[in-house]
Protein backbone atom coordinates (compact mmCIF):
# COMPACT_ATOMS: atom_id res chain seq x y z
CA UNK A 1 0.00 0.00 0.00
CA UNK A 2 1.18 3.51 -0.83
CA UNK A 3 3.00 5.72 2.31
CA UNK A 4 0.05 8.01 3.10
CA UNK A 5 -2.95 6.20 1.33
CA UNK A 6 -5.86 5.25 4.22
CA UNK A 7 -5.78 1.88 4.82
CA UNK A 8 -9.36 -0.44 4.94
CA UNK A 9 -9.22 -1.03 8.53
CA UNK A 10 -10.00 2.11 9.22
CA UNK A 11 -13.56 4.37 8.45
CA UNK A 12 -14.03 4.58 4.48
CA UNK A 13 -16.05 7.74 4.52
CA UNK A 14 -14.20 10.49 2.74
CA UNK A 15 -12.96 12.53 6.04
CA UNK A 16 -10.99 15.05 3.95
CA UNK A 17 -11.33 18.71 5.26
CA UNK A 18 -13.58 20.32 2.42
CA UNK A 19 -13.81 24.10 3.89
CA UNK A 20 -10.91 25.69 5.84
CA UNK A 21 -11.82 25.37 9.18
CA UNK A 22 -12.03 28.63 11.30
CA UNK A 23 -12.82 30.12 15.16
CA UNK A 24 -16.28 30.33 14.33
CA UNK A 25 -16.28 26.85 12.84
CA UNK A 26 -14.96 25.68 16.54
CA UNK A 27 -17.32 27.19 17.95
CA UNK A 28 -20.65 26.13 15.81
CA UNK A 29 -18.95 22.29 16.77
CA UNK A 30 -19.43 23.31 20.86
CA UNK A 31 -22.64 24.34 20.08
CA UNK A 32 -23.72 21.80 18.89
CA UNK A 33 -21.90 18.87 21.03
CA UNK A 34 -19.93 17.38 18.26
CA UNK A 35 -15.79 16.90 18.92
CA UNK A 36 -13.41 18.19 17.06
CA UNK A 37 -9.65 16.75 17.13
CA UNK A 38 -6.48 18.85 17.16
CA UNK A 39 -3.26 16.97 16.19
CA UNK A 40 0.54 18.47 17.86
CA UNK A 41 2.87 18.09 14.45
CA UNK A 42 5.63 19.63 12.90
CA UNK A 43 6.17 19.12 9.47
CA UNK A 44 4.23 19.32 5.94
CA UNK A 45 3.93 15.78 4.99
CA UNK A 46 2.26 15.31 8.14
CA UNK A 47 0.25 18.40 7.94
CA UNK A 48 -1.24 17.46 4.60
CA UNK A 49 -1.91 13.96 6.20
CA UNK A 50 -3.72 15.43 8.74
CA UNK A 51 -5.93 17.78 6.44
CA UNK A 52 -6.94 14.56 5.03
CA UNK A 53 -7.80 12.51 7.72
CA UNK A 54 -10.34 15.63 8.73
CA UNK A 55 -8.28 17.21 11.23
CA UNK A 56 -9.87 20.22 12.60
CA UNK A 57 -6.98 22.09 13.76
CA UNK A 58 -3.11 21.69 13.85
CA UNK A 59 -0.75 22.60 16.49
CA UNK A 60 2.90 23.17 16.56
CA UNK A 61 4.11 22.77 19.55
CA UNK A 62 7.00 23.29 21.32
CA UNK A 63 7.07 19.86 22.12
CA UNK A 64 8.77 19.74 19.16
CA UNK A 65 12.25 20.46 21.53
CA UNK A 66 11.51 17.10 22.86
CA UNK A 67 10.10 14.77 20.15
CA UNK A 68 12.07 16.29 17.34
CA UNK A 69 15.34 18.27 18.70
CA UNK A 70 15.94 16.09 21.40
CA UNK A 71 15.80 17.99 24.29
CA UNK A 72 14.57 17.18 27.87
CA UNK A 73 12.11 19.79 27.85
CA UNK A 74 10.83 23.08 25.99
CA UNK A 75 12.52 25.64 27.87
CA UNK A 76 15.13 25.57 24.91
CA UNK A 77 13.02 25.95 21.70
CA UNK A 78 13.48 29.02 19.97
CA UNK A 79 11.19 31.33 17.72
CA UNK A 80 13.51 30.46 14.75
CA UNK A 81 12.90 26.83 14.94
CA UNK A 82 9.02 26.96 16.16
CA UNK A 83 9.04 30.12 12.52
CA UNK A 84 11.27 27.33 10.72
CA UNK A 85 8.36 24.41 11.59
CA UNK A 86 5.39 26.51 11.16
CA UNK A 87 6.28 27.70 8.09
CA UNK A 88 6.64 23.61 6.99
CA UNK A 89 3.42 22.78 8.23
CA UNK A 90 1.49 25.73 6.85
CA UNK A 91 3.19 24.62 3.30
CA UNK A 92 1.68 20.86 3.75
CA UNK A 93 -1.94 22.24 5.15
CA UNK A 94 -4.24 24.70 3.50
CA UNK A 95 -8.01 23.85 5.70
CA UNK A 96 -6.90 22.92 9.47
CA UNK A 97 -6.92 25.81 11.36
CA UNK A 98 -2.99 26.35 12.02
CA UNK A 99 -1.12 27.01 15.90
CA UNK A 100 1.76 28.06 16.91
CA UNK A 101 3.46 28.36 19.89
CA UNK A 102 5.02 30.91 21.66
CA UNK A 103 8.13 29.16 23.23
CA UNK A 104 9.58 29.84 26.85
CA UNK A 105 10.11 33.61 27.72
CA UNK A 106 9.19 35.18 24.27
CA UNK A 107 5.73 36.73 25.74
CA UNK A 108 7.18 37.81 28.99
CA UNK A 109 6.06 41.29 28.36
CA UNK A 110 2.91 42.19 26.29
CA UNK A 111 5.69 43.79 23.88
CA UNK A 112 7.45 40.77 23.22
CA UNK A 113 4.27 38.80 23.10
CA UNK A 114 3.28 41.43 19.93
CA UNK A 115 6.13 40.93 18.38
CA UNK A 116 6.76 37.48 18.33
CA UNK A 117 2.74 36.89 17.42
CA UNK A 118 3.17 38.95 14.50
CA UNK A 119 6.51 36.74 14.00
CA UNK A 120 4.63 33.27 14.11
CA UNK A 121 1.32 34.09 11.92
CA UNK A 122 3.65 35.69 9.32
CA UNK A 123 5.30 32.34 9.26
CA UNK A 124 1.35 30.83 8.61
CA UNK A 125 -0.21 30.55 12.32
CA UNK A 126 -3.71 31.83 11.89
CA UNK A 127 -3.92 32.07 16.25
CA UNK A 128 -1.21 31.65 18.68
CA UNK A 129 -0.69 29.53 22.12
CA UNK A 130 0.27 30.83 25.69
CA UNK A 131 1.01 29.27 28.86
CA UNK A 132 -0.29 31.15 31.92
CA UNK A 133 -2.96 31.81 34.29
CA UNK A 134 -3.85 35.80 35.39
CA UNK A 135 -0.59 37.39 34.76
CA UNK A 136 -1.34 37.14 30.99
CA UNK A 137 -4.82 38.35 31.26
CA UNK A 138 -3.68 42.02 30.16
CA UNK A 139 -1.32 40.46 27.26
CA UNK A 140 -4.46 38.01 25.96
CA UNK A 141 -6.39 41.52 25.93
CA UNK A 142 -4.01 43.05 24.43
CA UNK A 143 -3.39 40.76 21.69
CA UNK A 144 -7.86 40.09 21.24
CA UNK A 145 -7.98 44.14 20.51
CA UNK A 146 -5.00 43.40 17.73
CA UNK A 147 -6.39 41.08 15.82
CA UNK A 148 -4.38 38.13 17.29
CA UNK A 149 -6.13 34.91 18.39
CA UNK A 150 -4.91 33.04 21.49
CA UNK A 151 -5.14 29.61 22.45
CA UNK A 152 -4.68 29.83 25.99
CA UNK A 153 -2.63 27.04 28.13
CA UNK A 154 -3.65 26.08 31.80
CA UNK A 155 -2.97 23.02 34.11
CA UNK A 156 0.28 21.57 33.09
CA UNK A 157 2.28 24.43 31.56
CA UNK A 158 5.48 22.49 30.36
CA UNK A 159 7.25 25.80 30.26
CA UNK A 160 6.87 25.84 33.86
CA UNK A 161 8.20 22.49 34.39
CA UNK A 162 10.85 23.73 36.49
CA UNK A 163 8.90 25.84 38.64
CA UNK A 164 6.16 22.57 39.55
CA UNK A 165 9.03 20.23 40.35
CA UNK A 166 8.60 18.24 37.25
CA UNK A 167 5.65 16.75 34.66
CA UNK A 168 2.95 16.42 37.42
CA UNK A 169 -0.77 16.36 37.14
CA UNK A 170 -2.34 20.39 38.30
CA UNK A 171 -5.40 20.71 40.13
CA UNK A 172 -6.01 18.01 42.61
CA UNK A 173 -6.98 19.82 45.62
CA UNK A 174 -9.71 22.46 46.12
CA UNK A 175 -7.54 25.30 46.12
CA UNK A 176 -5.51 24.25 43.26
CA UNK A 177 -8.84 23.42 40.92
CA UNK A 178 -10.19 26.89 41.92
CA UNK A 179 -7.39 28.79 40.61
CA UNK A 180 -7.13 26.82 37.68
CA UNK A 181 -11.08 27.26 37.03
CA UNK A 182 -11.08 31.32 38.27
CA UNK A 183 -7.83 31.61 35.39
CA UNK A 184 -9.97 29.80 32.34
CA UNK A 185 -12.67 32.16 33.20
CA UNK A 186 -10.51 35.30 33.51
CA UNK A 187 -8.44 34.17 30.62
CA UNK A 188 -12.04 33.96 28.47
CA UNK A 189 -13.56 37.03 29.50
CA UNK A 190 -10.22 38.65 28.67
CA UNK A 191 -10.41 37.44 24.37
CA UNK A 192 -8.52 34.33 23.96
CA UNK A 193 -10.76 32.13 21.85
CA UNK A 194 -9.44 28.53 22.91
CA UNK A 195 -8.21 26.82 26.16
CA UNK A 196 -5.71 23.86 26.43
CA UNK A 197 -6.48 21.72 29.66
CA UNK A 198 -3.32 19.24 30.12
CA UNK A 199 -3.04 17.15 32.63
CA UNK A 200 -6.24 17.91 35.23
CA UNK A 201 -8.50 15.91 36.60
CA UNK A 202 -11.54 15.35 34.53
CA UNK A 203 -14.15 16.86 36.77
CA UNK A 204 -12.50 19.92 36.80
CA UNK A 205 -12.03 19.72 33.11
CA UNK A 206 -15.57 18.67 32.72
CA UNK A 207 -16.93 21.83 34.69
CA UNK A 208 -14.54 24.35 33.05
CA UNK A 209 -15.92 23.04 29.60
CA UNK A 210 -19.11 23.80 31.02
CA UNK A 211 -18.91 27.31 32.54
CA UNK A 212 -16.54 29.38 29.90
CA UNK A 213 -17.91 30.23 26.69
CA UNK A 214 -14.87 29.31 24.66
CA UNK A 215 -14.00 25.97 23.41
CA UNK A 216 -11.60 23.40 25.38
CA UNK A 217 -9.03 21.20 24.26
CA UNK A 218 -7.93 18.11 26.89
CA UNK A 219 -4.56 16.42 27.02
CA UNK A 220 -4.84 13.98 30.22
CA UNK A 221 -7.84 16.24 30.97
CA UNK A 222 -10.59 13.79 30.46
CA UNK A 223 -13.41 13.13 27.59
CA UNK A 224 -15.55 15.89 28.54
CA UNK A 225 -13.17 18.90 26.99
CA UNK A 226 -14.91 20.04 23.64
CA UNK A 227 -11.52 18.66 21.77
CA UNK A 228 -8.86 16.37 22.11
CA UNK A 229 -4.95 16.65 21.33
CA UNK A 230 -2.41 14.33 21.21
CA UNK A 231 1.42 14.90 19.93
CA UNK A 232 1.52 12.67 16.60
CA UNK A 233 4.84 10.81 18.14
CA UNK A 234 2.33 9.33 21.09
CA UNK A 235 -0.49 8.58 18.19
CA UNK A 236 2.42 6.43 16.54
CA UNK A 237 3.64 4.96 19.45
CA UNK A 238 7.59 6.41 19.36
CA UNK A 239 7.48 7.67 22.14
CA UNK A 240 9.54 5.30 24.44
CA UNK A 241 7.71 5.79 27.95
CA UNK A 242 4.72 6.92 26.74
CA UNK A 243 2.51 9.60 29.26
CA UNK A 244 -0.76 8.05 30.55
CA UNK A 245 -3.23 9.97 28.50
CA UNK A 246 -1.55 8.81 25.02
CA UNK A 247 -2.27 6.03 23.03
CA UNK A 248 -0.40 4.06 20.13
CA UNK A 249 -3.23 3.70 17.22
CA UNK A 250 -0.60 2.40 14.79
CA UNK A 251 -1.50 -0.78 16.59
CA UNK A 252 -5.28 -0.77 15.45
CA UNK A 253 -4.35 0.46 12.56
CA UNK A 254 -2.51 -0.31 8.94
CA UNK A 255 -0.48 2.10 8.82
CA UNK A 256 0.41 5.99 9.85
CA UNK A 257 -2.64 7.34 7.74
CA UNK A 258 -4.63 4.92 9.32
CA UNK A 259 -3.52 5.32 12.98
CA UNK A 260 -4.18 9.23 12.60
CA UNK A 261 -8.02 8.52 10.76
CA UNK A 262 -8.72 6.07 13.94
CA UNK A 263 -7.61 8.65 16.65
CA UNK A 264 -10.55 11.27 14.91
CA UNK A 265 -12.85 8.59 14.53
CA UNK A 266 -12.03 7.54 17.96
CA UNK A 267 -12.24 11.32 19.55
CA UNK A 268 -15.67 11.96 17.79
CA UNK A 269 -16.59 8.79 18.72
CA UNK A 270 -16.30 9.70 22.89
CA UNK A 271 -14.24 6.70 22.58
CA UNK A 272 -11.05 8.36 23.11
CA UNK A 273 -9.93 9.20 26.06
CA UNK A 274 -10.64 5.97 28.11
CA UNK A 275 -10.47 5.56 31.61
CA UNK A 276 -6.87 4.03 31.57
CA UNK A 277 -5.86 7.62 30.29
CA UNK A 278 -7.94 9.95 32.36
CA UNK A 279 -7.23 11.35 35.86
CA UNK A 280 -9.04 11.14 38.37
Amino acid sequence: MPYGTLSQSTPTANTALTKSVTINTLYKLKASGEKFVVISLYDAHMAAMAQRCGVEVVLIGDSLGMTVLGYDSTIPVTMEQMIYHVEAVARGNKKSLIIGDLPFMTYGTPEDALRNCARIMQAGAQMVKLEGGTWLADTVRMLAERGVPVCAHLGLTPQSVNKFGGFRVQGRDADSAAKILADAKLLAEAGADLLVLECVPAALAAQITREISIPTIGIGAGKDTDAQVLVINDILGLTEQPPKFSKNFLLEANDIAGAMQKYVADVKAGVFPAEENTFF
